[in-house]
Order: structure tokens, then sequence, then C-alpha cells
């Protein structure tokens, strides 16, 4: 596994060091790889049974022409392909909305995530 402060092989203008938040390079690597219009990432850990300050729940919303002609399918495939660095580094759930630039400017319409069902919390029931 490559340490985290050398550069990734899969995109090599970006270097990374063990202080970078996941947060940081999720947005760098959509950001260089897909050149996105709109690039909204969230991170949702708080609301997950995950220690405070976490960085394992995001949700994305992003609009790129690189979507231009795909699938949902192939264009999370493309997100994941980008994120990859982050997915290994300890990203545990990405939520995404993927739109075409005309797919955006008809209906910009951002989806909430559900609230989080407990994990491996104690279920109260």
């Amino acid at each position: 596994m490559d340490r985290p402060d050398e550069k990734s092989p899969n995109r090599p203008q970006l270097q990374y060091n063990y202080r970078m938040k996941l947060e940081t390079l999720l947005k760098n690597s959509l950001a260089t790889a897909l050149n996105p219009s709109v690039l909204e990432l969230e991170n949702e850990s708080h609301g997950h049974n995950v220690p405070k300050h976490s960085e394992t729940h995001f949700r994305l919303v992003i609009v790129s022409e690189h979507f231009d002609g795909l699938s949902r399918v192939k264009r999370h495939q493309l997100v994941y392909k980008a994120a990859d660095d982050a997915l290994k580094q300890g990203v545990h759930a990405l939520a995404m909305q993927c739109f075409t630039e005309s797919e955006w400017a008809e209906s910009p319409a951002r989806l909430t995530s559900p609230p989080c069902k407990g994990g491996m919390k104690k279920d109260p029931r």
C-alpha cells in the first residue's frame, strides 16, 4: 500500500500527506479528474455511529461534462475511480448525485440522506 505522503500513481499531479483531511483529498481528486462546474461534498459522518470528527460518510453532488452520454452506473464508476485514494484511506460511504450540465440546468435537485439506522449502536426497539 502506498504511503500517504507519496504521490498517487493515478493522479501524479496531486501530492497528499498524512495531515491532509480525507475530505480535502476526496474533493481535490474529484476536481482534478472530472473538472466539475459544481462540486458539493458534505461530511455526514456526524450522523452515524462513528467517533467524533470522523471522515467516513460523505454526500456528493457533482456536475461535469464528463458525464455526457453516460448511464448512472458509468458516472458512478468515474467518480469511484477518481475517489480511489480517499476510498482506500477510510471512506466508508459515498452517496452521490452525478449530473450533466444540461440535467443540472433543467433540475438542480439535491437529495438528502436518510437518517442513520444506528450501525453498531444498540437498537432501542
